[in-house]
């Protein structure tokens, strides 16, 4: 009983340390470094989904223009990250 409460908190630490590895292999560019415009973006992506749910599910209404500011800054960073030319 002892050794499988033992393996799940093991498997359960697992499970935390790949979701940060996973997160934090997200949030470089490019050329391996974190970039506070990848953060930028991720951030950007994370609202405007809560507030897409938000209004879809709690009929909560953002401000449409504050709803595009986000859509073109999230835009406008995959589009700078897609330019980039990667550094040697």
């Amino acid at each position: 009983m002892g050794d499988s409460k033992k393996e799940e908190q093991k498997e359960k630490t697992k499970m935390k340390k790949q979701f940060l590895i996973a997160l934090a292999a997200l949030l470089k560019d490019k050329n391996g470094c974190h970039s506070l415009r990848e953060v930028a973006t991720a951030l950007f992506i994370v609202i405007v989904i809560i507030s897409w749910i938000a209004q879809q599910f709690f009929g909560k209404e953002i401000p449409e223009f504050m709803f595009y500011s986000l859509v073109g800054l999230v835009g406008a960073g995959c589009f700078g990250y897609s330019i980039e030319k990667k550094q040697v």
